[in-house]
This record gives structure tokens, C-alpha cells and sequence, in this order.
């Protein structure tokens, strides 16, 4: 497949559109619209560099969200299965060459041992993490999400299993789809082909156009929920952000549908890290690019991890961000120690998280500024997903589907895991939104559903 990735025709678009007060109140009030925007649209909003208008840009993020996908922000855990890596990149603490780096793969009982552990603090969603090695191969993944799926722990249960590993074949594709993953997410760290090759040093990451085409074979498998992302700080954070929307245009042109989530992780410090920090970003210009990238792609969920500290989260949080993780920990077999999560071993892990923050206590901050926290799965279990889940998604009909199933997880998670004192919180939440809702017959359905799961049913959803 010929790349699609063209540095030349990126570099034009930011060179040669500039942003007017007009054009930038236009673009916004296209996507506010719901319209995916070009590849040029994106690029003005790129060079609008005039405090006002990068202001009206995050409001227009903001009110794109909440038009989009209501109030509610997921929730999810990322839980590493492997370090084992074949691969030298010089941003990465799995680097090979890391000499210092404890080496582990959780076994069948490891594993079990951690998703109790994450499914006794109330997670509902995981995203499995995998070094690339020759031992983490279809098979050996699609056995952990099984694994995975199989592990009850009162009344938890992980209901999505989404995975990051590296690129496969179709075939490995098709192995992975049979074990009824959630999202297959890769990202290709920088779409600037000429840094690619200074930071990946070693390895099968070392191709670049494989890693860049490796969505399109897992298409081509049938897995149509796939996730992208760059790793910003390696280049110039304005070329990855027009590559995020080129990616995007490809899969829509070829598939017809887009990624469901886009992430955007800064570099952080990682074990024997060795990077050109001249592309490092600032806390202004990441605030600026994920509500870019918000009004960009009106209908793909925007994922800011635990990479970020909290009071970096809360802020930008605002400007479209509708996935984020929470009680992290991504030491290997980190869970189960019931250890503080501040407590990091570097050498345990990828790179350092700055959110050390526990999930209740996220959950009760969310709810302090009356968001939703959601363990929803019910797109993914109910068949919305790719050109269906566009077909909801596009026009923002999925904010009708997305809240009400928030509200009834927060629920659960009020019922079996929360303190007091976020079940009291959660609760007036809970009245603030009902009362909110005008389809009197559709706030009695929901009110009906929420008395059955306060009666012990489970997984109730619309």
C-alpha cells in the first residue's frame, strides 16, 4: 500500500493557512455542526496564534463535547501483561537495550490475580498492554483477553477488553477478533517519517510503513474498532496533529468509517529515556491541540491518560476529552501489591505517570464538576461499532444511548464499591440529571431501570 502520509503536502497546509477571525468562527461553527473538518480547516485553526481566537477555539471544543456525548467521561484501566521487547526506541523504558529494566510476563495466575484486583475497585473496562515480542504473538494475546473475560469477582466483571500491541498480520488479526476484543489500538508515534527512523533504533518497529498500515490489515480482518495516536514531543506537534487527521481521512475514504478514539500522550520520563527535547510541549500548545483535534473530529473518542498530572487533566479535560483512565498503575503486576500508586518502580514500568490518583477519588472529583463517570460497554456489546457506530456517533444521536448508560454504571459502581460519601455524592448527581432529562417517559424508563440494578440486577443498558 502506497503511505499516505505525504510530509510535503502536511507542511503546505500549515505553511500557506493562515487564520483569520473569519475563517476561525466559520471552521468552528462547521464542526459545531458536526462535520469532520479538512485537512486545510484543521490547519487554520493550527495557526491561529491570537490568545481570543485560541479561546473561542477551546469554548467551541467544549460545546462540541457536550453536544456530542453529553456529560459523561469513561473509564478505563490500563493493565500491562509484558515487557518483553525486541524493539530499541529511545523514548521507551521496554527499550531493549535497557539493561536496568526487570523483565516480566504475568502468567495465567498473575493475570487472574490483577483483573480481581481491578475489578474489586469497580473497573469495568481494561486496555491490555503488550511489549513487541516474539512470545506475544496472536495467540498468546487473544488467550489473555479470554483470561481476562473469564475472571468474576463478586459481582465485577471486566466487560471490554481493549488491547495496545504491536502490529500483526491479517491472519493475527482475525485470531485477536475471535476472542472479541473491544478497540485494537496503535499508535504511530510520530507521522513524520524522517524522526521515525531517528527514534526507533532497533527492531521490527524500525518500519515505518508497516506500523502505518497495520489498522488497514486489522480492517481487513475484520476488527472495525481501532484507535490512533502520536506521541507528542517527538516532532513538531502541528505536523502530528494534521498526520492524526490525514489517518483519519484515510480510513474514512478506504472503510468508511474512522477510528473510535485518537490519543495524544506527551513524552514523559521513562528508564534510560534519550530524546532531541526540542519538540517537547508545552501545557499551553496541549490544551490547544486536543481542542484542535476535538473540532476536528467531531465524532471519534479523545483518550488523555494518567501520563498527564491531575490538575493538567481537569483543565483540558473540558475541551473534549471523553475517555480517561483512572487508579492507574502500570507496573508490572502493580495491581495486587495494594501498594500507594505514588509508589513507582521505573523499572518496572514504560514511563512515569503523574495521576497517582485512586478511581474513587476520581470518580468523586468527576462528579464534583458534574460529569458522569461511565463504565458503559453497550455500544460495543450491542454491534455499534464502526460504520453502525458512525452512523450514531456522526450526527450525535449516540448522546441518547451514551448518558442514560452512564448514569446506570455509575450506579452500579455507587452500589458495590463507593464509600459513603461518593454514594451520597453520586446520588444528588444522579437527581441533578434525571431532573434534566424532558422526554417524560424516557426519564421513567431509566428511573425504572436504576430501581432494578439498586434491586441487584446488573448490565442493564439501552
Amino acid at each position: 500500500m502506497k503511505p499516505f502520509i505525504d510530509p510535503d503536502e502536511i507542511w503546505e497546509f500549515i505553511r500557506t493557512r493562515p487564520a483569520t477571525k473569519e475563517q476561525v468562527r466559520d471552521i468552528i461553527a462547521k464542526s459545531l455542526d458536526k462535520n469532520r473538518l479538512t485537512l486545510a480547516e484543521t490547519a487554520v485553526l493550527i495557526n491561529a496564534t491570537d490568545q481570543d481566537l485560541i479561546e473561542e477555539i477551546k469554548q467551541g471544543a467544549r460545546k462540541l463535547k457536550e453536544k456530542v456525548y453529553g456529560q459523561r467521561i469513561v473509564l478505563f484501566a490500563p493493565l500491562y501483561i509484558g515487557n518483553l521487547c525486541t524493539n530499541n526506541c529511545a523514548y521507551c523504558g521496554f527499550k531493549a537495550s535497557n539493561k536496568q529494566l526487570k523483565r516480566v510476563t504475568l502468567d495465567h495466575d498473575d493475570l487472574v490475580c490483577q483483573v480481581k484486583a481491578l475489578e474489586d475497585s469497580g473497573q469495568k473496562r481494561l486496555i491490555l498492554v503488550f511489549g513487541e515480542h516474539p512470545q506475544y504473538d496472536a495467540k498468546f494475546i487473544a488467550d489473555s483477553v479470554r483470561t481476562v473475560y473469564a475472571v468474576k469477582s463478586g459481582p465485577g466483571e471486566i466487560r471490554r477488553v481493549n488491547i495496545n500491541a504491536a502490529p500483526l498480520d491479517i491472519d493475527g488479526f482475525r485470531i485477536i477478533k475471535d476472542s472479541k476484543i473491544g478497540t485494537y489500538q496503535i499508535f504511530q508515534e510520530t507521522y513524520h517519517e524522517e524522526t521515525y527512523a531517528k527514534v526507533h533504533l532497533g527492531g521490527l518497529k524500525r518500519n515505518y510503513e508497516w506500523r502505518l498500515t497495520a489498522l488497514d490489515r486489522a480492517q481487513e480482518a475484520g476488527i472495525d474498532d481501532v484507535g490512533i495516536g502520536a506521541l507528542f514531543g517527538l516532532y513538531d506537534w502541528r505536523f502530528e496533529v494534521l498526520g492524526l487527521v490525514r489517518h483519519t481521512n484515510h480510513f474514512e475514504a478506504v472503510y468508511n468509517v474512522g477510528p473510535h478514539t485518537i490519543s495524544f500522550p506527551r513524552i514523559q520520563y521513562a528508564s534510560q529515556l534519550n530524546i532531541d527535547k526540542s519538540h517537547l510541549v508545552s501545557n499551553d500548545a496541549f490544551t490547544r491541540l486536543v481542542a484542535i483535534l476535538r473540532l476536528a473530529v467531531p465524532y471519534t473518542g479523545l483518550i488523555l491518560t494518567a501520563r498527564e498530572p491531575a490538575n493538567i487533566r481537569d483543565e483540558i479535560m473540558q475541551f473534549g476529552v471523553s475517555q480517561i483512565d483512572g487508579g492507574t498503575n502500570i507496573e508490572l503486576g502493580g495491581y495486587a501489591k495494594k501498594k500507594n500508586n505514588a509508589e513507582q518502580d521505573i523499572d518496572l514500568e514504560q514511563f512515569q505517570i503523574n495521576d497517582n490518583r485512586s478511581l474513587n477519588e476520581i470518580m468523586n472529583e468527576l462528579m464534583d464538576q458534574k460529569y458522569i463517570p461511565s463504565f458503559c460497554t453497550a455500544c460495543y456489546r450491542l454491534g455499534r461499532t464502526g460504520e453502525h457506530f458512525m452512523e450514531f456517533s456522526v450526527p450525535g444521536f449516540i448522546k441518547r444511548f451514551c448518558q442514560p448508560n452512564a448514569l446506570m454504571t455509575m450506579v452500579e459502581y455507587l452500589e458495590d464499591y463507593a464509600p459513603a460519601e461518593t454514594k451520597v455524592k453520586g446520588y444528588a448527581l444522579l437527581k441533578e440529571k434525571l431532573d434534566e432529562i424532558d422526554d417524560a417517559a424516557f426519564r421513567e424508563k431509566l428511573i425504572g431501570k436504576i430501581n432494578q440494578i439498586k434491586e441487584g440486577q446488573r448490565d442493564l443498558y439501552f
